[in-house]
């Protein structure tokens, strides 16, 4: 049984911790996962991540970085996701194309209708079965990051503040897949809903 689980949520939401903790419980009970995230992962992808995120001397525009993000995850998607899925293995990702959205849809301000036909593009239909958003408001978020190296962080708290907007109205207008987390719950408590409604999907045969 495949499934494609994402994580979502902004900067300091504690999604990656919580994606890796999936992971490991998975992998201690011997069910196939493989954990990923964008950008990234391929060699292709971490040359592609440092443009984005730390050659700050680099001008990139708005449409130059959503070019960017896709032309990485569609090499994420082809060479590791897809044959993942198609082995039957649980695929956990920290970021997938929903953040192009939150990030370069409504936090850069471009064309919603381009965001979208270039996230079509590089996912090939691929699309998450379930994706958690860690929500927690963008002041107590910027708290938590005590440093601001990248790009990203580094935008002022408005972009920011669009992002997350982003996020919520994503996971409104389709209930069925998005699950919203108080990022300001405990780690326990987090990963314990996310359990919950995690292990809903698995085979009753696995014992979890």
């Amino acid at each position: 049984m495949s499934l494609f689980i994402t994580f979502e949520g902004g900067e300091g939401s504690g999604k990656s911790t919580q994606a890796r903790r999936l992971y490991r419980r998975l992998h201690r009970l011997a069910i196939p996962a493989l954990l990923t995230h964008e950008p990234g992962m391929t060699s292709i992808g971490k040359k592609i991540t440092r443009w984005l995120k730390w050659h700050r001397e680099m001008e990139l525009s708005p449409l130059t970085e959503l070019l960017l993000f896709n032309a990485s995850r569609a090499q994420l998607v082809n060479e590791i996701i897809k044959p993942a899925l198609q082995d039957g293995q649980i695929v956990v990702c920290d970021r997938f194309a929903d953040s192009t959205v939150a990030y370069q849809g409504y936090g850069r301000e471009i064309d919603m209708d381009v965001v979208v036909k270039a996230n079509d593009v590089a996912t090939s239909g691929v699309k998450p079965d379930l994706t958690f958003l860690l929500d927690i408001p963008v002041d107590e978020a910027f708290l938590r990051k005590k440093n601001n190296n990248d790009r990203f962080e580094s935008e002022p708290i408005e972009f920011h503040q669009r992002v997350r907007e982003g996020y919520l109205s994503m996971a409104k207008a389709e209930p069925g897949r998005w699950c919203v987390i108080d990022g300001n719950l405990t780690r326990k408590e987090i990963t314990g809903i996310i359990w919950e409604k995690v292990s809903k999907l698995l085979p009753r045969k696995r014992g979890v």
